[in-house]
């Protein structure tokens, strides 16, 4: 008699969770995004450490203005997450053997890779709105943008700098994504294979917890540089109407020196603060939707993991 196919999550079903996921990480991130974006932007000793950013923030723009941009956050989630998530379950679930063999460590990264470079494409409008709005508050009264909310900012975009701004500094974006997917999906993927060999680590939230903040700590130090080009490149005016910077190798180049090589890794703190917790909370958020999925919908009563 031949074996019932064994039920899966339909694809549509894991973009959902993957940009779900996403948001509700960036609900609890939004501040901790907001002081990286204004240390990278600062090209002096502005501010020497998070908690002056913090500091200063609150007392000159009011407690709430730890959360600007969140309009934006969420709809980069809705988008950029959304994606890339979805795309790397679907693609992982592919490249999975017969019987569930996960594929070894550098097919996932190239997973991730492919995920991240299709996500971050569909993603680079609202990072670009969420750059401009998380930096408005430390440009002068006069030179701030004071965009409304993300639609305000994209749409003000269009209209005084054309339709291309959407995609600026696209590729530094999809490169970041590159090393930023493949380090953080394929090491999380690999921690938690490797702590579920060790034989102490059971497939539960703890497990999780401890595989993505492994995965938060490998992919800060992989991708700060190409995230710092990034944002620079997105939150750059027009000097006597030429570009500040040409190009992504043209910050590296410039922030090494005038800055110091070690100013590529400048808010490493707030960066890893940010980049932690959003990924303990976006997979240990996408493995629990998954696993309810699988248990009170497909009705399987032993399911464990999410499939990642």
């Amino acid at each position: 008699m031949a074996k019932a196919p064994e039920k899966t999550i339909p694809n549509g079903i894991k973009f959902l969770f993957g940009g779900l996921s996403g948001m509700g990480a960036t609900c609890f991130v939004q501040p901790l995004d907001l002081v990286k974006n204004r240390m990278q932007v600062a090209t002096s000793k502005e501010h020497k450490t998070s908690f002056h950013v913090i500091r200063h923030v609150i007392k000159s723009e009011g407690l709430f203005a730890l959360y600007s941009g969140l309009s934006a956050g969420l709809l980069r989630q809705a988008t950029y997450t959304t994606t890339r998530l979805g795309i790397y379950t679907l693609l992982f679930e592919k490249a999975s053997g017969p019987n569930g063999e996960p594929p070894n460590f550098f097919v996932k990264a190239a997973l991730g890779m492919a995920a991240g470079v299709v996500g971050s494409f569909v993603g680079t409008p609202a990072e670009v709105s969420l750059i401009r709005m998380t930096s408005d508050g430390r440009l002068p009264l006069a030179e701030r943008r004071n965009y409304k909310n993300v639609f305000d900012a994209l749409i003000r975009m269009v209209r005084e700098e054309g339709v291309l701004t959407l995609w600026r500094g696209a590729l530094p974006t999809m490169g970041r994504a590159m090393v930023v997917n493949a380090a953080q999906l394929a090491s999380y993927s690999q921690a938690k294979q490797t702590l579920l060999g060790t034989g102490y680590f059971n497939e539960n939230i703890f497990l999780h917890f401890c595989a993505s903040m492994i995965s938060g700590l490998v992919t800060t130090a992989a991708s700060m540089p190409v995230d710092i080009a990034k944002t620079r490149i997105q939150n750059m005016k027009m000097i006597d109407g030429k570009p500040e910077y040409k190009g992504a190798v043209d910050v590296l180049m410039k922030v090494i020196r005038k800055e110091g090589f070690f100013s590529l890794w400048k808010g490493f703190t707030p960066y890893y603060m940010r980049l932690g917790p959003h990924t303990v909370l976006t997979f240990i958020f996408l493995e629990q939707m998954n696993l309810m999925y699988k248990k009170y919908v497909l009705g399987d009563a032993n399911a464990k993991g999410g499939g990642l």
